[in-house]
Formats: structure tokens, C-alpha cells, sequence
């Protein structure tokens, strides 16, 4: 199976894929160049991931300065 571009990703699947990637790592069972492409793979995700992350946070800064007033909710008793 073609292995999917971190940038084609939804941001769990890549989070789930360097988790992978570490544990892997971390068991030292690799060869080198293994480690090396592992390594490779993990920083893409990671590349990958912060974009994602600074777009969903660019996106709630705008939300939030759509309407810098916003209403307190009411609660049942206080109507």
C-alpha cells in the first residue's frame, strides 16, 4: 500500500502514524537506514501536524473576531 503524503492527512491519522513511528524507534529493532527513513517519515508527519494545528488555530482566531460580543448564555432558571 501507497504510503499517503503527511499533507493529505487528516491530523489524527498522522499523530497515530508518528506514534507508531516512535514506538518503533524507541525499540531500537531498526537498521540503520530503516531509522534514518522512520526519522524522515516522523518529521514530515510532524511538519504536517503543526500546519494543520496552526490553521485550526488561525481559523478560531477569525471566528472569535467575527463577533467580539458575544452573549452569555442564559441558563432555564435565570429566564
Amino acid at each position: 500500500m501507497a504510503t499517503k503524503k503527511p499533507e493529505n492527512m487528516d491530523f489524527e491519522s498522522a499523530l497515530a502514524e508518528l506514534e507508531s513511528l516512535v514506538d518503533q524507534l524507541e525499540e531500537g529493532d531498526l537498521s540503520l537506514e530503516q531509522s534514518l527513513k522512520s526519522f524522515e517519515r516522523g518529521v514530515q508527519l510532524v511538519r504536517a501536524g503543526q500546519q494543520r494545528l496552526s490553521q485550526a488555530e488561525q481559523q478560531v482566531q477569525i471566528l472569535l473576531h467575527q463577533d467580539d460580543e458575544l452573549a452569555p448564555f442564559a441558563l432555564a432558571e435565570e429566564q
